[in-house]
């Protein structure tokens, strides 16, 4: 290090062990975006640029052509319409039950119950399963002859095809989805409650206040900061859902349950012909989403601090 310090400078050393990270994410991260933005702007489903002509913003135009954008069927780019309002369904859907159930589970477990700690491993042990392992096992369990229906035969009803109907499938990657992440968002909720001063809570039943009062003018508010993590970064991971979806139904039936993310990567390289330039467009019309979601998560953090 004496001759590194001697070759470099003092000051700068911890640029030598910043460097191998800087290469890794460079070549990893900030060379896929700027690569993004060249085959978003070029068309053909060549994969070397310099065989792609450049088309300017026709990729974004047809993405963006309807004549009602209310109505998938008048857009251009109908399945991508319809994932954009699969997505939007499925955020709204999934992660307001999933913070709704998290906090309930948060409170119950913050309370003096037996076996506490086993029930909080309970929870949080599904976040710890691949979610391709997640989706395997629903796929076991729900389908046409899986443990769901054979459940169901025994007690004499006609067996259900969950994961053909399309409201049925919709449903469950909602439900499948929560299973999964709710653990997690659990644990951060459950420490956001053990940061609230017990002090606080003594004063409340000292002044006779009741348990809904308590919840509404102590808890929720001081609760907030933390909730205001766990919804920008549920919303966030729900923005970005494939990986269970697409092993669990594949986006089907039809494109009843295809989210944005996988309209990208079919588009860009299961299809045929592969259209890079239509995926990429999409790609950067969905992180510029994910980057208005986190400014809204920074502004509010910061709000809440300087409250």
């Amino acid at each position: 290090m004496a001759g590194a310090q001697r070759l470099v400078g003092i000051s700068r050393v911890a640029w030598l062990f910043l460097l191998p990270n800087l290469l890794i994410f460079g070549l990893f991260t900030f060379l896929p975006i700027i690569l993004n933005f060249f085959y978003a702007t070029t068309g053909s489903d060549a994969i070397l640029l310099s065989q792609r002509p450049y088309v300017g913003a026709e990729n974004f135009s047809s993405l963006l052509s309807c004549t009602d954008y209310l109505d998938p069927n008048s857009c251009r780019r109908d399945v991508f319409w319809r994932a954009v309002y699969n997505t939007g369904w499925f955020v709204v859907l999934q992660v307001g039950f999933m913070i709704a159930f998290s906090l309930v589970t948060a409170l119950i477990l913050n309370r003096d119950i037996p076996l506490k700690g086993f029930f909080r491993g309970v929870f949080f042990y599904p976040v710890l399963l691949s979610p391709v392992v997640v989706a395997l096992i629903w796929k076991w369990i729900l389908q046409r002859y899986g443990i769901f229906n054979a459940g169901l035969e025994d007690l004499g009803l006609a067996p259900v095809d969950w994961l053909i109907d399309a409201h049925w499938a919709f449903f469950w990657i909602i439900f499948v989805s929560i299973w999964a992440h709710m653990g997690f968002y659990t644990l951060i909720l459950l420490a956001g409650l053990q940061a609230i001063p017990s002090d606080v809570y003594e004063a409340a039943e000292m002044d006779g206040a009741s348990r809904f009062r308590v919840f509404s003018k102590i808890t929720m508010p001081l609760l907030m900061p933390t909730m205001v993590v766990v919804v920008v970064l549920s919303l966030i991971r729900a923005v970005q859902a494939f990986d269970e979806i697409f092993v669990l139904t594949g986006g089907g039936p039809g494109s009843a349950t295809t989210l944005i993310l996988q309209y990208i990567y079919e588009t860009g390289f299961a299809s045929r012909p592969q259209l890079f330039g239509l995926a990429a467009a999409a790609s950067i019309l969905m992180a510029v989403v994910l980057l208005v979601l986190t400014l809204l998560q920074l502004r509010a953090t910061r709000s809440q601090a300087e409250g």
